[in-house]
């Protein structure tokens, strides 16, 4: 019999195929597979095959053979990766805006490489299940990558940085000037990606959302690493900042129905101080950067949760209050 031209590569192109084209409740026969094998320009005979399935075996391929309606199959019933566990990636690429529609295709058409071809098609309906708004920088993966290279090689970083206009054009921030800043960590919150870094210049933290960072670049100049750096929790640091925007970080006491124990936990953890008031009633105190945000989480729990102190964080809430008040008609100027 004539050897095709691609014979050496008979063992890849094998396991391929039985990756692509099998799966627990999927197999195929030798003549299928032999009729496969072909297609790639290579020969085989049946009783060679046994062979390299034993190969493929002592590689970690978990290939078997069996009966199945009446006919012999023979296909892979395990991989790396569980079928419900590429969906929970899947859900996830689908779910984070800071990844583009383009982008996100192409990564779950990778994620679909490792599956058969049946189970793939489970993965592709996913994708569907869901509208979301999407980022529209694609260099944002570009920024990522350089960010951690800087982290990596402790130096500082350059970019623009931009906004929306209400033409919905991208407007550079402060006409356009670079920001200079020492990048200490990556934080993924409120389904974006986040930059937290040290800027010397003011001399205080800040965040940025990476899809809005332009023209990154890597300095010479070693990062600035201060005793905050030493000390930084990314997880209080997040806890604390709501819609990871700035305030001034204070203890305030929340006085709350007891029905928003889990609300509170799941938004500070378990670490969390509560004390009881009454049969109804506890005190929670926390940690938080006030902020607008910060008012507009409380007000969204409506008359369950009150925040008692510390006075003037009660009457920047008054202050809140009114503003909103007036704003929609409510009061009168």
């Amino acid at each position: 019999m004539p050897r095709g031209t691609n014979q050496k590569l008979k063992l890849l192109y094998l396991m391929k195929i039985l990756l692509e084209n099998t799966d627990e409740n999927h197999g195929m026969t030798l003549q299928e597979i032999l009729s496969k094998l072909e297609e790639q320009e290579i020969t085989a005979e049946r009783k060679s095959l046994y062979n390299d399935f034993e190969m493929l075996r002592k590689y970690g391929v978990d290939v078997i053979g069996e009966q199945q309606d009446k006919i012999y199959v023979y296909k892979v019933v395990s991989r790396e990766f569980e079928l419900a566990e590429l969906k929970l990636l899947v859900d996830s690429v689908q779910a984070a805006r800071f990844i583009t529609e383009k982008k996100s295709k192409e990564l779950i058409k990778k994620i679909e490489s490792f599956v058969s071809k049946y189970e793939a098609s489970q993965l592709h309906r996913q994708v569907y299940l869901t509208q979301r708004n999407k980022t529209l920088n694609e260099n944002i993966y570009y920024n990522v990558d350089s960010i951690h290279q800087a982290i990596g090689e402790n130096v500082k970083i350059r970019f623009q940085y931009f906004q929306w206009n209400v033409k919905k054009e991208m407007e550079l921030r402060h006409n356009g000037e670079f920001y200079v800043v020492s990048p200490w960590v990556l934080s993924w919150d409120d389904e974006y990606y986040y930059l937290v870094a040290f800027d010397q210049k003011d001399s205080k933290l800040k965040h940025f959302r990476v899809d809005k960072i332009l023209h990154i670049q890597l300095l010479e100049e070693a990062r600035e690493i201060t005793e905050e750096f030493r000390n930084f929790d990314l997880a209080a640091y997040a806890q604390k900042t709501f819609g990871m925007f700035h305030g001034e970080e204070q203890q305030v006491k929340l006085v709350c129905e007891n029905r928003m124990a889990g609300v509170m936990i799941d938004r500070f953890g378990t670490e969390i101080s509560m004390r009881p008031i009454d049969d109804t009633h506890f005190a929670a105190r926390v940690k938080v950067a006030v902020s607008p945000q910060f008012f507009g989480w409380v007000v969204s729990l409506g008359d369950a949760v009150v925040i008692e102190g510390p006075e003037a964080v009660v009457e920047a809430m008054k202050a809140e209050v009114e503003r909103l008040s007036k704003q929609y008609g409510l009061l009168q100027t």
